[in-house]
């Protein structure tokens, strides 16, 4: 009695391995195949942009402004109006988004204040970047009189960088060890020295991380720039007049029948997915860097 019961054990347990390792092998097929399938297109998307692309790859892309139809030309305008905008965007969301999430992760722990917030965070987070553009527009240009300007679209890009600052401030300093704030707090260091030159040090990888990546997506954004910034086909330094930017550039041309146009949206193109890829690696090389220094 006991070996039949034992024997139909072994069977039973036979058949149910039998039947992970089918599922298993499923599952894995499923996953290569859908992996495969994003990576057919992403790799059809890059050829077709360095095909088009490599043909408009030449100095004076960098060394002059965009032309009139049918005329020869570069993106040197859009390249610096680009340049200028992303880099205000991050010099005034960076301190706030740093600011706001060390309140979440130090002071607003538990409280409903710091949920609310972080819920409104994760709303801002994940608007979309057209409906972002309407309200500075409706903030800043309009009631300017309508005067486009560098200015609105850095606040524009701003509202961008803010929420993944937060977040990533967040999270970072949520991750640092509590025993490390508990030791300074213990020798009588004041809660901001703790903040400054413990916290901030230890999570500091992560925090830049977060920069660099809110970086790469703003350095792509049209919509916002289309309803502040506007554009501008000379060259112009003075952000509080309209100033050219690569995507809106790149917007323009790419639907244009001319095609010297259409020839430079493509080199715009490549440019910034090549420095969207920079950005994203230095990002990716920070946070290795940090996992093997605590390896």
């Amino acid at each position: 009695m006991a070996t039949a019961t034992h024997d139909a054990r072994m069977r039973t347990a036979d058949t149910l391995y039998r039947r992970r390792r089918l599922m298993n092998a499923l599952a894995m097929v499923l996953a290569c195949s859908a992996a495969a399938f994003g990576l057919f297109f992403l790799g059809w998307i890059l050829w077709t942009l360095f095909a088009k692309a490599i043909g408009g790859i030449d100095w004076a892309l960098f060394t002059q402004d965009t032309p009139p139809p049918m005329q020869e030309g570069g993106l040197r305008n859009a390249f610096f109006g680009s340049a200028v905008m992303c880099l205000m965007a991050i010099l005034i969301g960076t301190p706030l988004g740093i600011a706001a999430g060390t309140w979440l992760a130090e002071y607003g722990a538990g409280r409903r204040l710091g949920t609310v917030v972080r819920f409104v965070n994760d709303i801002l987070l994940s608007a979309p970047s057209i409906v972002l553009g309407l309200f500075v527009y409706t903030l800043i240009v309009a009631q300017s009189g309508g005067n486009f300007s560098a200015l609105a679209g850095s606040v524009a890009l701003a509202f961008i960088v803010l929420p993944v600052v937060v977040r990533t401030t967040d999270e970072m300093l949520r991750l640092v060890p509590g025993q490390m704030r508990e030791a300074a707090l213990s020798l009588g260091v004041p809660q901001w020295k703790v903040i400054v030159q413990v916290m901030y040090r230890s999570a500091s990888a992560g925090i830049i991380t977060g920069v660099l990546l809110a970086l790469a997506r703003i350095s792509g954004e049209t919509a916002p720039l289309l309803f502040t910034a506007f554009g501008n086909q000379y060259w112009s330094s003075d952000v509080m007049q309209p100033m050219a930017s690569v995507p809106v550039v790149m917007y323009q041309f790419a639907g244009s029948p001319y095609e010297s146009w259409q020839t430079l949206a493509w080199a715009g193109a490549l440019i910034l997915a090549l420095f969207v890829l920079v950005v994203s690696l230095l990002a990716r090389a920070l946070l290795v860097r940090k996992r093997i220094a605590h390896d």
